[in-house]
């Protein structure tokens, strides 16, 4: 089986060759230049961070990446869709909000944020898969209606998936609410009860007739009715509708990289993975731990499936810095002693890639070019 391309360069840099430049020297070498850019809607799927995490990635690449996107004639537009739980970015204008507090302004990155999945989290096109566990994928509609995507990702540990990538970023990323809830759970979302102000809200929302209110004036889900499409979490502004979060780790591994393929499939995409500021845990939180391993890299690929495993790989194989998560707190996991199995021995980070290579995103085989 033939390899896939991954492109890699380190953090060195010295007068005359900044790493901005190391960036658009890594995505030329690339071939992101084969891509046809020229009025393109060009969608640059980051993740903008919860205010209080400072591990995400900084504007600046982003910055650098459009320059070089509008010298080639694209419309390009920074996007991300809503958060399952309620936090700053669990719905568009709070979403755009932290994004600009955490310096993803227009002034900095050269173009204007979308958040794909609309207002509350329910503006989402479906996306016919074919594959088992998530035959239709719910994909925000401003990624589906996009001319080419291009992810960035902060390469990181993550609670649920070992670690968190390109597919991580694509497939998690991509999901309205309700596909974000398909991921992560396989219970109908939970009312509760002190929260809940009779507000009606989700009963008006809801397209099954699933909910209804009480006497009491408190909201009721009919478990035969609910589909799961969490348009009740998305509409609701107490955070009474909640997730149930009962969805294996390996279970939501594997809808993750469907999702990646549906959010990916019939367009050109590129991808780039930032191996820097590797905290133990997502960017979802309102905080970053210590860093595990010393900043790496950057690396890119048409391939997010090789990509992540040339990352993964590299972090492996760095040394753990002291004082981390790991050497404090968690022991050696049942995959193996591994820092991610370390962080997380709930989680088989190799599940998720396996699964991707397998509905066709990508190749675990890989060719690592430095430039």
């Amino acid at each position: 089986m033939e390899r896939s391309h991954v492109f890699f360069t380190d953090l060195r840099a010295g007068p005359g060759k900044s790493l901005l430049d190391k960036l658009e020297e890594l995505i030329k070498s690339a071939g992101i230049g084969s891509i046809d850019l020229n009025r393109k809607l060009t969608a640059v799927k980051v993740h903008f961070g919860e205010p209080g995490n400072l591990g995400y990635i900084r504007p600046n690449w982003a910055g650098r990446l459009v320059k070089y996107l509008k010298e080639e004639g694209a419309i390009p537009f920074l996007t991300d869709t809503s958060t399952l739980y309620h936090g700053r970015r669990s719905n568009g204008p709070d979403h755009i909000e932290a994004a600009y507090e955490n310096g993803f302004h227009p002034q900095t990155t050269g173009c204007h944020i979308i958040i794909a999945d609309g207002l509350t989290g329910t503006d989402f096109h479906e996306i016919e898969t074919g594959f088992k566990l998530c035959p239709v994928a719910k994909i925000g509609s401003a990624i589906v209606n996009s001319e080419v995507l291009i992810s960035m990702s902060h390469f990181k540990g993550h609670d649920m998936m070992g670690f968190g990538g390109a597919i991580k970023n694509l497939g998690m990323g991509c999901a309205s609410v309700g596909g974000k809830l398909e991921m992560h759970s396989t219970s109908t979302p939970l009312i509760m009860r002190d929260n809940c102000t009779g507000c009606r809200i989700c009963e008006i929302n809801c397209a099954h007739g699933a909910i209804n209110m009480g006497s009491d004036k408190i909201a009721r889900i009919n478990e035969v009715k609910c589909v799961g499409c969490g348009q009740c979490i998305a509409v609701c502004q107490f955070d009474a509708a909640r997730v149930v979060w009962d969805a294996a780790s390996e279970t939501t591994s594997k809808k993750v990289a469907e999702y990646a393929y549906a959010a990916t499939n019939g367009k050109p995409c590129f991808h780039i993975n930032f191996m820097m500021d590797i905290s133990p845990d997502c960017d979802c939180w309102g905080y970053n731990d210590k860093p595990i391993v010393a900043d790496i890299g950057i690396a890119a690929s048409f391939d997010p499936v090789a990509l992540d495993k040339a990352c993964a790989d590299m972090v492996l194989k760095a040394p753990l810095l002291p004082g981390t998560a790991i050497t404090d707190h968690h022991k050696v996991g049942s995959h193996g002693a591994d820092h991610f199995s370390q962080l997380h021995p709930h989680t088989d980070w190799r599940s998720a890639l396996k699964h991707a290579e397998e509905c066709g995103l990508g190749r675990l085989e890989y060719e690592l070019k430095e430039v």
